[in-house]
């Protein structure tokens, strides 16, 4: 156990040479005598509880920091006016007679946190050092621990403070002040340059590709980070295809390559020169979604090398594009087999032979648009399209080939087998959600009828521009469509009331319905509409253009409107528009019944009876009217979608009273026998309409709008 005591032991020169100042004698039993490890603890002890840091001024530890009871605490050295020599007891100079000569001022005795001493620890030789002449009462100066023994904390914290009369005695460590290390500024901090790469390209992928471009021009390390590839995983040139020159396109295609997934390149005719296009074509080998309608300039080489390269591509857009042959289609059918969407509508330079070799070779074929394609009455390609039953979105828009035959044997195949009772065909319904069958002249009611009970998923229906059609044709198919959403029945002129107020207002589709398109239809009018309006509570666009349709009708959606919708008390809400409502070229459309729905829409309820506080609309109409009249409710309409419903409410006042005046201005003069006429032509074209008849000798009938207009006018 020498280890624990330190290395350097002071030696005295002679304690006869010091005076020694003894306190009152004190009777005390000597204790009894220790050796080994006891003996060394104790004289230790005694040495570390030296009165001497006391003077100092030193605050003695009231607890032992340390984990066992004989740790060493500190070094002490010995003062001025203390005893030189231990003895048996706390003093340095024992008495002859078994008295202590201890001073009695000490507080704290050493026996508190460490065993009793035997005395006999004997002399400790301690050497004086020199420094000239000493004062009484001031402490022995002693020789100092060596420097290499001394620690040295970090931070440039001394253990030794400057200000201490004897810089040799160590203070306790964790007590001395802590000096703040103040961070050092590098003069050449490059904040962009050493921002890692990824929080850069998180920070540039809010940027669109046309902010991306300009912000390119920046410097160099902004050019590399702008071009970087993960940037341009969905690169879609269809805001800015005018502006962006084909070597600046073709240098963001190629510099995104890899990278890039979805590619929309909706107009840009700049990627003409094959060697552009080409570039093009290698850089992208990872497709998923590609865009080329309306490229022209793509020659068919390059379109068939970049089908080949891209295997998994799945939505396939080429509206328009000459290049499209039957070729093409049986590159896209070997070549990409995960495709789910094909668009080639208007490629005039192929056929249906061409989109039956697609339904056939892409078993995942979900969404087929053909447009303007010709070959549709081939009735092989509508048994592969019934036998594959995988289509949900069919658009034959435009297919003037198609007959009723093949339109039946796409939903039911070939000489299906029908129920007995209803002449149902007993096949497994169709998953188709949306048909467009617009503008398929050849087809009438004995087509279409098929539809019924084969189409239970139906959303959307579009049979505008089929002349034939009447009203068997739709009867059966609205009883059946319970999904129904969207309804274009526009320029079909054999429709009557009867379709709308008996088979469309009653059917279970009424409350889903959103679109309505009966343009042009001139046999509709209030009697099929009023029904309608009140049925299909979620109703959010009609199409009335041309129609019989009068002011009855506008009163009718306003309060649809209002009673669909809940009012607030809040001043500061902003309504928006629940229905939007086409009425221009109607002749029993007045002023009045525009009038009517500006004066809904502004509308502000005072309180009643159990309403508490004013309230204000949350939905309102937007109107397209008579272009007279359009100026007038397109301010009204802006005043109330910012919220300012009094300046609202005083235009439509003033506009009232300004058309009021208009017509008595005129009553006695120039254009009373037209007003008179017209008034009872709208008067006897209702009474027609009401009896189903015609009445007058055909008074009421109405002149086509697109022949000479309307009659308003």
């Amino acid at each position: 156990m020498a280890s624990a005591l330190p290395d350097m032991i002071l030696e005295a020169e002679g304690s006869a040479e010091i005076p020694i100042e003894h306190s009152e004698a004190i009777p005390i039993d000597s204790p009894a005598k220790l050796k080994g490890r006891a003996k060394l603890l104790r004289g230790l002890q005694r040495i570390s509880s030296s009165p001497s840091l006391a003077q100092l001024g030193r605050r003695r530890a009231s607890s032992n920091p340390y984990g066992g009871r004989g740790t060493l605490s500190c070094v002490s050295l010995a003062g001025g006016n203390s005893p030189r020599n231990y003895g048996d007891s706390y003093s340095s100079q024992g008495s002859g007679g078994g008295f202590s000569t201890a001073p009695t001022s000490i507080p704290n005795s050493p026996f508190v946190d460490t065993p009793g001493f035997d005395g006999s620890y004997g002399r400790i030789a301690i050497r004086r050092v020199e420094h000239g002449s000493i004062s009484p009462g001031t402490s022995t100066p002693t020789s100092g621990v060596p420097l290499e023994l001394r620690p040295q904390p970090k931070g440039g914290i001394s253990p030794f403070p400057t200000h201490s009369a004897i810089p040799e005695i160590m203070e306790d460590y964790f007590s001395l002040p802590i000096t703040p290390v103040k961070p050092i500024r590098r003069a050449n901090f490059d904040f962009w340059g050493e921002m890692p790469h990824e929080i850069k390209l998180s920070i540039f992928s809010y940027l669109t590709p046309k902010g991306l471009v300009r912000a390119s021009g920046v410097c160099k390390n902004f050019y590399k980070t702008c071009f970087d590839g993960q940037l341009w995983t969905c690169f879609d040139a269809s805001e800015f295809y005018k502006d962006i020159p084909a070597e600046s396109l073709a240098k963001i295609i190629v510099a995104a390559g890899p990278f890039v997934k979805d590619l929309n390149l909706r107009g840009c005719v700049q990627v003409e020169h094959y060697k552009r296009a080409e570039m093009v074509v290698k850089a992208c080998r990872n497709l998923v979604n590609a865009t080329l309608e309306g490229c022209r300039n793509f020659q068919r080489p390059t379109l068939h090398n970049l089908l080949k390269s891209n295997e998994r591509l799945t939505n396939l857009n080429l509206t328009g594009l000459t290049a499209v042959t039957n070729g093409t289609c049986k590159i896209i059918a070997s070549s990409c087999p995960s495709l789910e969407m094909f668009n080639v509508s208007w490629c005039t330079h192929m056929d249906a032979r061409g989109v039956r070799t697609v339904v056939l070779g892409c078993p995942k074929l979900r969404d087929l648009r053909a447009g303007e394609i010709r070959g549709f009455n081939n009735l092989e390609l509508a048994q592969d399209i019934f036998e594959t039953n995988n289509l949900e979105r069919l658009v034959l828009s435009g297919c003037a080939d198609i007959t009723d035959q093949a339109l039946q044997t796409m939903l039911a195949g070939q000489d299906p087998e029908l129920d007995i009772l209803t002449d149902i065909p007993l096949v497994p319904t169709r998953k188709l959600r949306h048909i467009d069958l617009s503008r398929c002249t050849r087809l009438t009611s004995v087509g279409v009828k098929t539809l019924a009970h084969l189409v239970p998923e139906l959303e959307g229906l579009s049979l505008s521009g089929c002349t034939a059609l009447t009203d068997s044709a739709l009867s059966d198919l609205l009883a059946t469509t319970p999904h129904l959403t969207h309804l274009d029945l526009e320029e079909l002129a054999e429709l009557t009331n009867d379709l709308l107020s008996e088979h469309l207002a009653k059917s279970p589709c009424a409350p889903h319905l959103e679109h309505l398109s009966i343009s042009y239809c001139e046999n509709l009018g209030d009697t099929g509409m009023l029904p309608v309006i009140r049925a299909c509570t979620g109703l959010q666009s009609a199409d009335l253009d041309n129609t019989k349709i009068s002011d009855l009708a506008l009163v009718e959606a306003a309060s649809m409107i209002r009673a669909r919708s809940s009012r607030t008390t809040c001043a500061k809400s902003r309504p928006r528009i629940g229905l939007q409502l086409v009425v221009f070229d109607c002749q029993n459309v007045t002023w009045t019944g525009i009038r009517e729905v500006m004066s809904r829409n502004s509308e502000v309820k005072k309180p009643t009876g159990t309403q508490v506080g004013v309230t204000y609309p949350t939905e309102i109409i937007a109107l397209k009217c008579f272009y007279g009249w359009q100026g007038t409710h397109d301010e009204h309409m802006k005043r109330v979608l910012e919220g300012d419903l009094p300046a609202a409410g005083r235009l439509e006042r003033r506009w009232a009273e300004y058309m009021m005046a208009n017509e008595e201005a005129g009553a006695g003069g120039a254009g009373l026998r037209r007003r008179r006429r017209r008034a009872r032509e709208a008067q006897m074209m209702h009474a027609d309409e009401e009896e189903g008849g015609v009445g007058m000798g055909g008074i009421g009938r109405r002149r086509r709008a697109r022949s000479n207009g309307c009659q308003i006018m």
